[in-house]
């Protein structure tokens, strides 16, 4: 009852819709306005579980925050500190909503035509129709496309545009006044020189090998799953300011097939060459050839789950294989915490549970 309390004292127009408390639907207040949510729960309550429904006006608004929202639900400790964050963030989205309909003086667009001018159409992917978001392209010396996104409040160009960039570290610019989009287009160039051998690096293990996950990764993506062999594979985090370096590596698959390259990994380390690429020095450090494109296909080394039968499952590959060397079946993480939750001879122990595998009952 103190949650509800509690609740209705933040959002007095959003009601219980149900005894067990979950189910919640009525109205969410910003800046004066009332947008339609409902909020279902499962049974555990859980926040990071719920399903969040609501008007499409709502949804427009809060488009590009879910990423912000589905952290919070993740984050929060329970139903209240989450729309206490929820009004926050629709709070600023209305915030920068607005700013973008603000008129715009003649000055604004007499002075982004001449910028656009000077820094040359060739360079300008698109501008939208009302003038307040720009993209600009390039190529970087090595022939990669790259795009910056521009967001321009109606005080350009005595504010800098808000800078919207695929980049694995943050892109900030030096801005005045007289500034103009040929100086942020020069520190975007810049910028790209200094993560080449970031790309370079990360370009070669995405055109060598066979990368697992992210199955279409970004340019700002850091970690790279490759496959080694029959369901073995090794988690990188590439360090974008030190990409040479000997990045962070996690082995996925059974104890009998991972124990041995975790060992020559750590017996080898003090052989990494800052001088050899990324992928030549885990090649020698852990006395391997990963599966080569130009050989193998995909699927030669990577299975179903053996449990809901997909490769994929919200966008993730099995990530925990049978320890018993005559079966090493991949499973899904979720699948097969579920699974053997539901087995009467499975046990737990904190956050760990032990139980049979689906497959060869070990």
């Amino acid at each position: 009852m103190a949650g509800t309390r509690a609740l209705l004292r933040q959002c007095p127009l959003l009601l219980p819709q149900d005894r067990h408390g979950t189910a919640y639907e009525g109205f969410v207040t910003a800046q004066g306005r009332n947008f339609h949510i409902r909020i279902l729960l499962p049974v555990d309550l859980q926040l990071k579980n719920a399903r969040i429904e609501c008007s499409w006006r709502l949804k427009r608004i809060l488009h590009g925050y879910r990423h912000i929202l589905k952290h919070r639900l993740h984050s929060c400790p329970d139903l209240v500190s989450f729309m206490v964050e929820l009004k926050t963030v629709l709070e600023i989205a209305l915030k920068n909503t607005q700013d973008l309909h603000i008129p715009r003086p003649p000055e604004y667009y007499s002075c982004l035509v001449r910028d656009l001018e000077i820094l040359g159409w060739n360079r300008v992917a698109c501008v939208d129709t009302g003038l307040t978001t720009v993209k600009l392209k390039t190529e970087d010396s090595c022939g990669r496309q790259h795009l910056i996104t521009l967001k321009l409040s109606a005080k350009y160009p005595t504010e800098p545009p808000d800078c919207l960039v695929d980049f694995p570290v943050p892109f900030a610019v030096s801005w005045m006044p007289q500034n103009s989009l040929i100086d942020i287009y020069n520190q975007f160039l810049a910028a790209l020189e200094s993560l080449k051998e970031f790309w370079d690096a990360l370009d070669e293990i995405d055109g060598k090998t066979w990368v697992l996950e992210p199955e279409n990764p970004t340019r700002s993506a850091t970690t790279r799953r490759i496959a080694i062999g029959n369901n073995v594979s090794v988690n990188i985090e590439v360090d974008p300011r030190h990409p040479n370096m000997l990045p962070e590596c996690y082995f996925l698959g059974a104890d009998h097939e991972v124990n041995p390259l975790r060992t020559k990994l750590n017996n080898n380390m003090h052989l990494w060459d800052p001088e050899v690429s990324l992928l030549q020095n885990l090649r020698e450090l852990l006395g391997i050839d990963f599966p080569s494109r130009a050989v193998l296909e995909k699927s030669d080394f990577a299975k179903d789950c053996g449990i809901c039968y997909a490769y994929r499952l919200e966008g993730s590959a099995p990530d925990h294989v049978c320890d018993d060397p005559r079966c090493g079946q991949p499973f899904h993480r979720a699948c097969l915490y579920e699974w053997l939750q539901g087995l009467p001879t499975s046990r737990q122990s904190f956050n760990v549970i032990f139980g049979e595998c689906p497959y060869c009952n070990k």
